[in-house]
């Protein structure tokens, strides 16, 4: 039942993170041409570039704040990787009671008792 409620949250999380694709693409650019144009800012000597790459930074901050639903699917995104995690690790759990046999002394003396 576990495995059905991670299935079912992983499916809703990925059709979350795919819907909001293009804002975290658009995200990661203006993230991108703004931190070029604040090294560019600090790099320049005259007051004319300075000028220019504030209009810039300017300009991707607010292309920045307009892909706020970019959050939303970065948070789908951390959700896929807990479910993942979470997977996995039921999955070595399960393993784990399978391979070694005295990892689980209830189950041995049950099987001893029968005899």
């Amino acid at each position: 039942m576990k495995k059905f409620g991670l299935l079912v949250a992983g499916g809703i999380a990925a059709i979350v993170l795919l819907a909001n694709l293009g804002p975290i693409v658009g995200l990661a650019i203006s993230l991108l041409i703004m931190y070029y144009s604040f090294k560019e800012f600090v790099k320049s000597d005259s007051t004319f570039k300075k000028i220019i790459w504030a209009l810039i930074g300017l300009a991707a901050f607010s292309a920045t704040v307009s892909n706020f639903p970019a959050l939303i699917g970065l948070v789908a995104l951390y959700i896929l990787y807990i479910i993942y995690k979470n997977w996995k690790k039921e999955e070595n759990i399960v393993q784990e009671k399978t391979t070694d046999p005295f990892k689980n002394f209830e189950r041995e003396w049950s099987q001893l008792n029968k005899n």
